[in-house]
């Protein structure tokens, strides 16, 4: 996959989006919308909760990607072995 400059937006209206910095007009990644009311308990830190929760989302993508590689490499490495019996 290409690298892409990536920016997290506020825009406002309680809602913070992922975006690619160079795609503009177009649909967002991800999308993190917050009420009027959970906007009043952070304390208008919208942007910096929205920051965390992508992070976390972005560190659960990699370790799920991973495990993903993990289990196609002992999938591959048991039909290697085949016709063996280990004991």
């Amino acid at each position: 996959m290409a690298t892409a400059l990536l920016e997290i937006v506020d825009l406002g209206d309680g809602e913070v989006v992922l975006q690619r910095a160079d795609d503009e007009g177009a649909e967002p990644l991800v999308s993190i919308q917050f009420s009027p009311e959970t906007s009043a308990y952070l304390m208008e830190n919208n942007l910096e909760v929205a920051k965390a929760m992508i992070q976390a989302g972005i560190q659960a993508a990699a370790q799920l990607a991973e495990l993903a590689n993990i289990e196609v490499d002992a999938q591959e490495h048991e039909g290697s072995a085949e016709g063996r019996t280990l004991h």
